[in-house]
């Protein structure tokens, strides 16, 4: 039996409930076969996949999935993927109840990526500490905060973790900021002097459009600090200040990990890359 399990996970045979064992191919290459569970492909994962992709470098079959933030498409994913594959990449977001998800999945096999959990702390990961990184890149951006009088963090809170709150929140509590939290844009009018943290590009694109309308200048009577640098960003008005992790190395380390089967809780490095925006 524990043959039959190794060949399915190698994606040679196929059970089906009561009747056995069926070939599936007689044409394999490869030994281990990886399932990649993204929430989404944007301009930044797919850098941490690309990189990812590199370093296994044909050692594996590698098929990828995306669950779109619906649990009950991570829910499906799963319980289908469950005893075809050597190795589980799982990117569980702020889904709750991904982690009781996952612990249906051979605990030995299964990789976090990106963000994790106190429920998935058993877990080797490699993941950002959105507290902690958003904290010390606002205290790094402190001097040119100062020039402002409000910062102001959108956060619709559907796709974001929610320790970019908790850390937004305990800098501007240490440093006594004006503050707020608000869900969305919607084209509010741009006070001067407000320094907008925007983890999503279409809010950006949003507070970027309404500046225009009313004229304001970009680094001077406003600021911004976007989350997740692209190459995009290094271009737009100049230069938009980005807080962002490095998804390449994101991918470089999974894939180590994977493949040497160890097992690690990595944060990966934070760094805030500062332009004309603020």
């Amino acid at each position: 039996m524990l043959a039959y399990e190794e060949l399915k996970k190698r994606g040679i045979v196929f059970a089906i409930l009561g009747k056995g064992y069926y070939i599936k191919s007689v044409e394999f290459s490869f030994e281990q076969r990886y399932f990649v569970l993204f929430d989404e492909l944007n301009a930044f994962k797919e850098d941490l996949y690309s990189s990812f992709l590199e370093a296994i470098a044909n050692r594996a079959q590698i098929d990828i999935f995306f669950h779109h933030f619906n649990l009950e498409m991570f829910r499906k994913l799963i319980n289908e993927s469950n005893g075809n594959y050597s190795k589980y990449i799982i990117m569980p977001t702020n889904l709750v109840g991904a982690a009781s998800i996952i612990k249906t999945l051979p605990k030995n096999d299964v990789y976090i990526l990106d963000q994790t959990n106190e429920e998935l702390a058993d877990y080797p990961s490699v993941h950002q500490n959105f507290v902690k990184d958003i904290f010390s890149a606002l205290s790094e951006a402190k001097p040119l905060l100062d020039r402002y009088k409000k910062l102001v963090l959108l956060f619709p809170g559907f796709k974001e973790p929610l320790g970019m709150v908790e850390g937004f929140q305990k800098f501007v509590d240490e440093f006594s900021f004006e503050n707020s939290v608000i869900p969305n844009f919607d084209h509010q009018i741009i006070e001067k002097g407000t320094v907008y943290i925007i983890p999503n590009d279409r809010h950006l694109v949003e507070v970027i459009e309404q500046a225009k309308q009313q004229q304001l200048q970009l680094g001077v009577d406003f600021g911004i600090i976007s989350y997740n640098d692209t190459p995009l960003k290094k271009v737009v008005e100049n230069g938009i200040t980005t807080i962002s992790t490095d998804f390449k190395s994101m991918g470089l380390l999974l894939a180590e990990m994977v493949v040497t089967n160890k097992k690690y809780r990595i944060e990966n490095k934070s760094n805030l890359i500062s332009r004309n925006s603020l």
